[in-house]
């Protein structure tokens, strides 16, 4: 019997400030190359302060805190919004709750609301995710 219920809280996931090696990694992985995540003059003329993280950085940590707590074999479904940009040196950590219990097939399934935010609580994703516990 799993001591999943409805208010649990899935382990925080608080990651290191975001640099420039961290967005030239992710876009290596990612194949995403678009200038305005790495090359600083290309972000300023297009009237960014500096260049700024990839959305889908902050869904790959989101990820990765609810593998960290569930194995990937039992992530169901996954998804967000984007709510702000990350931008260099923010502080990401991120958070989810199991919101509902549901039966599906003989499997029980935790409905979470998760999210990504910066250190002074905004939030840059907000969605949530359905896995198997």
């Amino acid at each position: 019997m799993s001591d999943v219920q409805v208010g649990t809280e899935i382990p925080a996931l608080e990651l290191a400030p975001i640099s420039r090696y961290t967005l030239a990694l992710f876009a290596g992985a990612s194949g995403d190359h678009n200038p305005i995540h790495i090359d600083s003059d290309f972000a300023k003329a297009a009237g960014m302060p500096d260049v700024f993280a990839h959305g889908m950085l902050s869904m790959a940590y989101l990820g990765r805190m609810l593998t960290n707590w569930q194995p990937q074999a039992r992530l169901k479904s996954f998804n967000n919004k984007f709510a702000a940009i990350t931008h260099l040196q923010d502080v990401i950590t991120c958070r989810g709750k199991v919101v509902e219990l549901l039966e599906k097939d003989g499997k029980t399934l935790a409905r979470c609301e998760i999210q990504a935010a910066k250190a002074n609580g905004e939030p840059t994703l907000l969605g949530e995710a359905v896995v198997e516990v």
